[in-house]
């Protein structure tokens, strides 16, 4: 096993120079694109040059901002642009111990995703970014921190916020939690007032 710094490009070929290539299209300075992403600007290089593997988390926070889906990110061939979706035609991929599957189409204003949560894996990882978030638990427990307070989720309940909250989120047992999440991309001229412009990409 790696340690957590090593390079592990082979996991996700391809992918840091696909995430360099966006954040410049973005017109994004490394610093802008990382404090959009909750990240540290030495953390967003390390996973532009292939030296760290981005979560599932990280994945979907650079989605948002640069306009894009996980799956474009990770390369896979965009779904035609259909009203419906089948299961037989989209595949599970696997970030860091996270795994979900597309469970909407690409180019439109909101991301749907399929998501399975492991225990113990980046539920302190604390998410702060413009738009809004859904999920609804198919199997839990989950656990939903919003702000200073605690939610426990069980299949069945849902979640819908303000993703400028401060907010985290995590698998309760070792069984993980699976669930239906849903979030607006960052792509639209309203975006683009919330956000404030970028310097010069690097």
């Amino acid at each position: 096993m790696n340690p957590p710094d090593t390079a592990t490009a082979d996991e996700l070929p391809g992918i840091a120079p696909r995430l360099r290539d966006l954040r410049r299209g973005r017109g994004l300075t490394l610093e802008t694109a990382a404090q959009w992403a909750g990240l540290s600007p030495a953390h967003l290089s390390r996973l532009e040059t292939g030296h760290r593997q981005p979560s599932l988390p990280m994945l979907l926070g650079l989605a948002r901002i640069y306009g894009t889906t996980v799956s474009e990110l990770l390369g896979e061939m965009p779904p035609e642009r259909d009203a419906i979706v089948r299961s037989r035609r989209t595949e599970r991929a696997e970030a860091d111990g996270w795994t979900y599957q597309q469970a909407g189409g690409s180019g439109r204003a909101m991301q749907a995703l399929r998501v399975r949560v492991p225990y113990g894996t980046q539920g302190d990882l604390v998410r702060v970014h413009p738009g809004e978030e859904w999920l609804y638990v198919l199997e839990g427990p989950l656990r939903v921190i919003l702000g200073d307070t605690v939610h426990d989720l069980t299949a069945g309940d849902s979640a819908h916020f303000d993703s400028l909250t401060p907010h985290r989120i995590a698998a309760v047992d070792r069984g993980g939690a699976e669930l239906l999440f849903v979030h607006t991309l960052l792509q639209s001229p309203t975006a683009e007032l919330c956000l404030g412009s970028g310097a010069h990409p690097r």
